[in-house]
């Protein structure tokens, strides 16, 4: 296993150079760059711009070289300064940018996580267990609900009813006076009473997923002969179902860490938008809409690094958790 995670590790070294590589591309494919939308912002509003300062703008923020150049710039200050640029739209530091946003980000991401597995195991179990009974019809009806419906129309059902019928203020995280003010046990418990509206919203879909999931898998498990031994040796249900059957049929939740590393950090990109939740994904949107490459670019090379991180991560993890799967 040593020299399996090393050999990992080592080959992740090219993935993410490609990786960042495309993504600066892909960043730089739309015609023009960050300047020139400026420009035509203000063309489109009346005001003009003289052509020397134009050429001043580039040579400062580097769009007169090459891309290669560009990109070289960029990626060596990210691994040998730990300097993801400077933003151009907020002309500040991309690092300072993200970091700002990513505490609350990680939070409403974690918690929305806990909240879907801490749900969707034990419904999944019980509709496994209880085939075809009421309790499974309920939560098959449920599951297809929150599959059906969009997230961003569940954002504004749950925003209205905060609204009309418990007091509360919509949208964001915090009430407007607490948005600046410091963090204080107060500030807490108002994050916590609009905490609940984001989690439910970004948290449906995957619940209903991975409820039906662990059903099948379970259901698959349920009726095999180390199942039929276990049950005729006399061990308890409870035991028996939670020692064997659902240990395998696990492997769903645990196989998914690989997608979650990325999603704790950029959220869910159009839930955030309606909620306006100061998440990093809607400075993400923001950022390749006014094409600001190094703000993008740093974000998109982040999630990347996460995705490859937790592929590893569930690798290890299944081979720990099934004795099935054995790495060669």
């Amino acid at each position: 296993m040593g020299a399996y995670i090393l050999r990992r590790i080592l080959f992740m070294i090219p993935s993410l150079i490609i990786i960042s590589m495309i993504s600066f591309m892909i960043i730089q494919l739309p015609p023009g760059d960050y300047l020139t939308s400026q420009i035509a912002k203000l063309a489109s509003s009346g005001e003009s711009i003289d052509s020397a300062q134009v050429a001043a703008l580039r040579s400062r923020y580097g769009l007169d070289e090459p891309m290669i150049v560009q990109y070289w710039k960029w990626i060596s200050n990210i691994v040998f300064a730990g300097d993801f640029g400077l933003s151009f739209e907020w002309n500040r530091p991309v690092s300072t940018m993200i970091w700002e946003r990513m505490g609350l980000t990680f939070a409403v991401s974690f918690i929305t996580l806990l909240f879907v597995w801490a749900v969707s195991l034990p419904i999944g179990i019980y509709s496994a267990v209880r085939q075809y009974s009421m309790g499974d019809y309920l939560f098959t009806f449920i599951g297809f609900i929150g599959l059906a419906v969009p997230n961003f129309l569940l954002a504004l059902v749950l925003m209205y009813f905060s609204f009309a019928f418990l007091g509360q203020s919509v949208g964001g995280l915090f009430s407007p006076e607490y948005i600046e003010a410091p963090w204080s046990w107060a500030k807490v418990h108002d994050f916590i009473g609009h905490l609940w509206i984001p989690v439910i919203v970004i948290g449906t879909s995957s619940m209903a997923a991975l409820i039906r999931v662990m059903r099948a898998n379970l259901l698959d498990e349920l009726n095999k002969p180390y199942v039929v031994t276990a049950r005729a040796k006399g061990l308890p249900e409870w035991q028996l179902l939670l020692g064997y059957p659902v240990r395998v049929a696990l492997n769903p939740f645990v196989s998914t860490v690989g997608w979650i590393l990325p999603s704790l950090v950029s959220g869910a990109v159009i839930v955030s938008v309606v909620l306006s939740l100061p998440t990093t994904g809607p400075m993400l949107l923001q950022s390749l809409l006014s094409q600001d490459m190094y703000l993008a670019g740093s974000i998109i090379l982040l999630l990347s690094v996460l995705t490859v991180v937790g592929t590893l991560i569930s690798d290890i993890l299944l081979a720990w958790l099934d004795p099935r799967v054995r790495y060669q």
